[in-house]
Protein backbone atom coordinates (compact mmCIF):
# COMPACT_ATOMS: atom_id res chain seq x y z
CA UNK A 1 0.00 0.00 0.00
CA UNK A 2 1.35 3.42 -0.94
CA UNK A 3 1.82 6.14 1.67
CA UNK A 4 1.19 9.80 0.85
CA UNK A 5 1.96 13.03 2.66
CA UNK A 6 -0.55 15.85 2.72
CA UNK A 7 1.67 17.63 0.17
CA UNK A 8 1.32 14.60 -2.14
CA UNK A 9 -2.46 14.84 -1.83
CA UNK A 10 -2.28 18.53 -2.71
CA UNK A 11 -0.13 17.85 -5.80
CA UNK A 12 -2.35 15.07 -7.12
CA UNK A 13 -5.79 16.46 -6.33
CA UNK A 14 -5.13 20.18 -6.69
CA UNK A 15 -6.79 20.76 -3.31
CA UNK A 16 -4.74 22.93 -0.95
CA UNK A 17 -3.37 21.22 2.15
CA UNK A 18 -5.10 23.85 4.32
CA UNK A 19 -8.46 22.94 2.77
CA UNK A 20 -7.84 19.22 3.25
CA UNK A 21 -7.17 19.81 6.95
CA UNK A 22 -10.40 21.80 7.29
CA UNK A 23 -12.40 19.04 5.60
CA UNK A 24 -10.84 16.48 7.90
CA UNK A 25 -11.59 18.44 11.05
CA UNK A 26 -15.03 19.79 10.17
CA UNK A 27 -16.56 16.95 8.13
CA UNK A 28 -14.41 13.88 8.82
CA UNK A 29 -14.17 13.20 5.07
CA UNK A 30 -10.87 11.34 5.38
CA UNK A 31 -9.05 10.00 8.39
CA UNK A 32 -5.26 10.16 8.16
CA UNK A 33 -2.92 8.01 10.17
CA UNK A 34 -0.09 9.60 12.08
CA UNK A 35 3.55 8.78 12.60
CA UNK A 36 5.16 8.50 16.01
CA UNK A 37 6.06 12.18 15.65
CA UNK A 38 2.39 13.09 14.93
CA UNK A 39 2.84 13.77 11.17
CA UNK A 40 -0.15 12.96 8.96
CA UNK A 41 0.13 10.29 6.28
CA UNK A 42 -2.51 8.92 3.94
CA UNK A 43 -3.35 5.65 2.17
CA UNK A 44 -4.41 4.82 -1.40
CA UNK A 45 -8.02 4.70 -0.17
CA UNK A 46 -7.71 8.22 1.27
CA UNK A 47 -6.28 9.52 -2.02
CA UNK A 48 -8.99 7.90 -4.16
CA UNK A 49 -11.73 9.25 -1.92
CA UNK A 50 -10.24 12.74 -2.01
CA UNK A 51 -10.10 12.65 -5.82
CA UNK A 52 -13.77 11.67 -5.94
CA UNK A 53 -14.61 14.45 -3.50
CA UNK A 54 -12.64 16.90 -5.67
CA UNK A 55 -14.64 15.87 -8.75
CA UNK A 56 -18.00 16.49 -7.08
CA UNK A 57 -16.83 19.72 -5.49
CA UNK A 58 -15.65 21.05 -8.89
CA UNK A 59 -19.12 20.40 -10.27
CA UNK A 60 -20.83 22.47 -7.58
CA UNK A 61 -21.60 19.90 -4.87
CA UNK A 62 -21.33 21.42 -1.40
CA UNK A 63 -18.87 19.74 0.94
CA UNK A 64 -21.60 19.36 3.57
CA UNK A 65 -23.68 17.37 1.06
CA UNK A 66 -20.71 15.28 -0.07
CA UNK A 67 -20.00 14.40 3.56
CA UNK A 68 -23.46 12.82 3.83
CA UNK A 69 -22.72 10.31 1.02
CA UNK A 70 -21.43 6.85 1.75
CA UNK A 71 -18.57 5.44 -0.37
CA UNK A 72 -20.88 3.74 -2.90
CA UNK A 73 -23.03 6.84 -3.38
CA UNK A 74 -19.88 8.91 -3.80
CA UNK A 75 -18.53 6.59 -6.52
CA UNK A 76 -21.92 6.44 -8.31
CA UNK A 77 -22.25 10.23 -8.46
CA UNK A 78 -18.72 10.56 -9.79
CA UNK A 79 -19.25 7.86 -12.42
CA UNK A 80 -22.29 9.73 -13.78
CA UNK A 81 -20.19 12.86 -14.17
CA UNK A 82 -17.18 11.08 -15.65
CA UNK A 83 -19.20 9.47 -18.41
CA UNK A 84 -20.33 12.92 -19.57
CA UNK A 85 -17.65 13.76 -22.14
CA UNK A 86 -18.32 17.49 -21.81
CA UNK A 87 -16.50 17.41 -18.48
CA UNK A 88 -12.87 17.18 -19.60
CA UNK A 89 -11.44 18.04 -16.19
CA UNK A 90 -13.64 15.46 -14.52
CA UNK A 91 -12.56 12.81 -17.01
CA UNK A 92 -8.92 13.56 -16.25
CA UNK A 93 -9.63 13.05 -12.54
CA UNK A 94 -11.38 9.78 -13.34
CA UNK A 95 -8.44 8.57 -15.43
CA UNK A 96 -6.24 9.39 -12.45
CA UNK A 97 -8.39 7.14 -10.27
CA UNK A 98 -8.31 4.33 -12.86
CA UNK A 99 -4.51 4.58 -12.86
CA UNK A 100 -4.27 4.43 -9.07
CA UNK A 101 -6.64 1.46 -8.94
CA UNK A 102 -5.11 -0.24 -12.00
CA UNK A 103 -8.71 -0.42 -13.28
CA UNK A 104 -8.66 -1.07 -17.03
CA UNK A 105 -12.46 -1.21 -17.29
CA UNK A 106 -12.92 2.24 -15.76
CA UNK A 107 -10.27 3.64 -18.09
CA UNK A 108 -11.95 2.11 -21.15
CA UNK A 109 -15.41 3.39 -20.15
CA UNK A 110 -14.27 6.98 -19.70
CA UNK A 111 -12.17 6.99 -22.86
CA UNK A 112 -14.88 5.40 -25.02
CA UNK A 113 -17.44 7.92 -23.82
CA UNK A 114 -15.12 10.80 -24.72
CA UNK A 115 -14.30 9.39 -28.17
CA UNK A 116 -18.00 8.97 -28.99
CA UNK A 117 -18.72 12.61 -28.17
CA UNK A 118 -15.50 14.35 -29.16
CA UNK A 119 -13.86 12.06 -31.71
CA UNK A 120 -10.47 10.39 -31.30
CA UNK A 121 -8.28 13.41 -32.14
CA UNK A 122 -10.09 15.83 -29.82
CA UNK A 123 -10.12 13.25 -27.01
CA UNK A 124 -6.35 12.84 -27.25
CA UNK A 125 -5.71 16.59 -27.33
CA UNK A 126 -8.28 17.71 -24.75
CA UNK A 127 -8.27 14.77 -22.32
CA UNK A 128 -5.29 12.43 -22.76
CA UNK A 129 -2.51 14.97 -23.37
CA UNK A 130 -3.37 17.07 -20.27
CA UNK A 131 -3.69 13.85 -18.27
CA UNK A 132 -0.30 12.59 -19.44
CA UNK A 133 1.35 15.92 -18.63
CA UNK A 134 -0.08 15.72 -15.13
CA UNK A 135 1.04 12.15 -14.42
CA UNK A 136 4.42 12.88 -16.00
CA UNK A 137 4.99 15.63 -13.44
CA UNK A 138 3.84 13.39 -10.59
CA UNK A 139 6.04 10.52 -11.79
CA UNK A 140 9.13 12.74 -12.01
CA UNK A 141 8.58 14.03 -8.46
CA UNK A 142 8.09 10.49 -7.15
CA UNK A 143 4.50 11.10 -6.06
CA UNK A 144 3.11 8.10 -7.96
CA UNK A 145 4.52 4.64 -8.48
CA UNK A 146 6.24 4.15 -11.87
CA UNK A 147 4.27 0.91 -12.28
CA UNK A 148 1.02 2.88 -12.21
CA UNK A 149 2.34 5.27 -14.85
CA UNK A 150 3.44 2.35 -17.03
CA UNK A 151 0.03 0.70 -16.64
CA UNK A 152 -1.94 3.68 -17.90
CA UNK A 153 0.62 4.65 -20.57
CA UNK A 154 0.50 1.18 -22.07
CA UNK A 155 -3.31 1.25 -22.19
CA UNK A 156 -3.22 4.57 -24.05
CA UNK A 157 -0.50 3.24 -26.34
CA UNK A 158 -2.68 0.22 -27.22
CA UNK A 159 -5.57 2.53 -28.17
CA UNK A 160 -3.33 4.62 -30.40
CA UNK A 161 -1.80 1.63 -32.15
CA UNK A 162 -5.28 0.28 -32.92
CA UNK A 163 -6.26 3.67 -34.36
CA UNK A 164 -3.08 3.77 -36.48
CA UNK A 165 -3.65 0.21 -37.75
CA UNK A 166 -7.21 1.11 -38.75
CA UNK A 167 -6.00 4.23 -40.53
CA UNK A 168 -3.33 2.34 -42.48
CA UNK A 169 -5.91 -0.07 -43.91
CA UNK A 170 -7.41 2.58 -46.18
CA UNK A 171 -4.64 5.11 -46.82
CA UNK A 172 -1.98 5.33 -49.50
CA UNK A 173 0.93 7.58 -48.51
CA UNK A 174 1.70 10.00 -51.34
CA UNK A 175 3.06 12.97 -49.46
CA UNK A 176 6.58 13.86 -48.27
CA UNK A 177 8.45 11.50 -45.94
CA UNK A 178 8.47 12.49 -42.26
CA UNK A 179 10.57 10.62 -39.69
CA UNK A 180 9.28 10.41 -36.12
CA UNK A 181 11.81 9.75 -33.36
CA UNK A 182 12.82 10.57 -29.82
CA UNK A 183 16.48 11.39 -29.07
CA UNK A 184 18.56 9.34 -26.63
CA UNK A 185 17.20 9.50 -23.09
CA UNK A 186 13.66 10.33 -24.20
CA UNK A 187 11.22 7.44 -23.69
CA UNK A 188 7.78 9.08 -23.51
CA UNK A 189 6.63 8.26 -27.02
CA UNK A 190 2.84 8.67 -26.76
CA UNK A 191 3.02 12.19 -28.14
CA UNK A 192 4.97 11.30 -31.28
CA UNK A 193 2.87 8.16 -31.72
CA UNK A 194 -0.27 10.27 -31.84
CA UNK A 195 1.21 12.88 -34.18
CA UNK A 196 2.39 10.08 -36.47
CA UNK A 197 -1.26 8.99 -36.61
CA UNK A 198 -2.28 12.49 -37.71
CA UNK A 199 0.50 12.56 -40.32
CA UNK A 200 -0.73 9.28 -41.80
CA UNK A 201 -4.27 10.67 -41.99
CA UNK A 202 -2.91 13.68 -43.83
CA UNK A 203 -1.33 11.38 -46.43
CA UNK A 204 2.34 11.71 -45.47
CA UNK A 205 4.86 8.92 -45.81
CA UNK A 206 5.62 8.13 -42.15
CA UNK A 207 8.78 6.44 -40.88
CA UNK A 208 8.35 5.76 -37.16
CA UNK A 209 11.54 5.02 -35.19
CA UNK A 210 10.24 5.28 -31.62
CA UNK A 211 12.08 6.17 -28.42
CA UNK A 212 15.73 6.89 -27.54
CA UNK A 213 17.24 6.89 -31.04
CA UNK A 214 21.03 7.58 -31.13
CA UNK A 215 22.15 10.37 -33.45
CA UNK A 216 24.34 7.98 -35.47
CA UNK A 217 21.37 5.65 -36.08
CA UNK A 218 19.25 8.60 -37.17
CA UNK A 219 21.93 9.55 -39.72
CA UNK A 220 21.99 5.99 -41.10
CA UNK A 221 18.21 5.98 -41.49
CA UNK A 222 18.40 9.31 -43.30
CA UNK A 223 20.93 7.87 -45.73
CA UNK A 224 18.75 4.83 -46.46
CA UNK A 225 15.46 6.73 -46.72
CA UNK A 226 16.10 10.47 -46.85
CA UNK A 227 13.65 12.46 -44.75
CA UNK A 228 11.76 15.50 -46.00
CA UNK A 229 11.14 16.43 -42.36
CA UNK A 230 11.71 15.18 -38.81
CA UNK A 231 9.38 15.21 -35.83
CA UNK A 232 10.66 14.85 -32.28
CA UNK A 233 9.59 15.64 -28.72
CA UNK A 234 11.18 16.54 -25.38
CA UNK A 235 9.44 15.54 -22.16
CA UNK A 236 12.26 14.50 -19.80
CA UNK A 237 13.39 17.32 -17.49
CA UNK A 238 16.57 19.07 -18.65
CA UNK A 239 18.26 22.48 -18.52
CA UNK A 240 17.39 25.05 -21.18
CA UNK A 241 21.01 25.27 -22.37
CA UNK A 242 21.16 21.49 -22.73
CA UNK A 243 18.01 21.48 -24.85
CA UNK A 244 19.25 24.32 -27.06
CA UNK A 245 22.58 22.54 -27.57
CA UNK A 246 20.79 19.36 -28.67
CA UNK A 247 18.56 21.27 -31.10
CA UNK A 248 21.60 22.98 -32.60
CA UNK A 249 23.34 19.60 -32.96
CA UNK A 250 20.35 18.22 -34.88
CA UNK A 251 20.29 21.32 -37.07
CA UNK A 252 23.96 20.88 -38.02
CA UNK A 253 23.61 17.13 -38.61
CA UNK A 254 20.65 17.52 -40.98
CA UNK A 255 21.22 20.80 -42.77
CA UNK A 256 18.17 22.16 -44.59
CA UNK A 257 15.75 19.50 -43.27
CA UNK A 258 12.73 20.93 -41.39
CA UNK A 259 12.26 19.84 -37.78
CA UNK A 260 8.94 19.88 -35.96
CA UNK A 261 9.50 19.80 -32.18
CA UNK A 262 6.98 19.35 -29.37
CA UNK A 263 6.76 18.29 -25.75
CA UNK A 264 6.53 19.69 -22.24
CA UNK A 265 10.14 20.94 -22.18
CA UNK A 266 9.78 22.88 -25.44
CA UNK A 267 6.57 24.46 -24.14
CA UNK A 268 7.96 25.43 -20.73
CA UNK A 269 11.58 26.31 -21.51
CA UNK A 270 10.87 28.04 -24.85
CA UNK A 271 14.38 27.41 -26.20
CA UNK A 272 15.88 29.27 -29.14
CA UNK A 273 14.93 27.31 -32.27
CA UNK A 274 17.45 27.02 -35.12
CA UNK A 275 16.39 28.02 -38.61
CA UNK A 276 13.92 25.49 -40.03
CA UNK A 277 12.69 24.35 -36.62
CA UNK A 278 9.00 24.81 -35.70
CA UNK A 279 7.43 24.40 -32.27
CA UNK A 280 4.28 22.25 -32.33
CA UNK A 281 1.85 23.07 -29.54
CA UNK A 282 -1.41 21.61 -30.85
CA UNK A 283 -3.01 19.50 -33.57
CA UNK A 284 -3.88 22.73 -35.39
CA UNK A 285 -0.27 23.98 -35.57
CA UNK A 286 0.88 20.51 -36.62
CA UNK A 287 -1.59 20.30 -39.51
CA UNK A 288 -0.64 23.81 -40.62
CA UNK A 289 3.03 22.78 -40.67
CA UNK A 290 2.18 19.68 -42.72
CA UNK A 291 0.37 21.80 -45.28
CA UNK A 292 3.47 23.97 -45.68
CA UNK A 293 5.63 20.87 -45.93
CA UNK A 294 3.43 19.35 -48.67
CA UNK A 295 3.33 22.67 -50.53
CA UNK A 296 7.14 22.99 -50.56
CA UNK A 297 7.77 19.34 -51.47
Amino acid sequence: MAVYSIKDLENISGIKAHTIRIWERRYGLIHPNRTSTNIRYYSDADLKKLLNISILNQKGYKISNIASLDDKQLRDRVLDLCLDSRNNDIQIESLMVSMLELDEKKFANVLSSAVIKLGFEATVEQVLFPFLERIGMLWQTGTINPAQEHFISNLIRQKMIVAIDNEMQSLVAKGPRIVFFLPEGENHELGILFYSFIARKEGLNVVYLGASVPMDDLSVIHQIRPADAFFTSFVTAREKNELQTLLLKLSKAFVGIPFLVSGKQVKELQPYLPNGFTSISSIKTFKESLKILKFTE
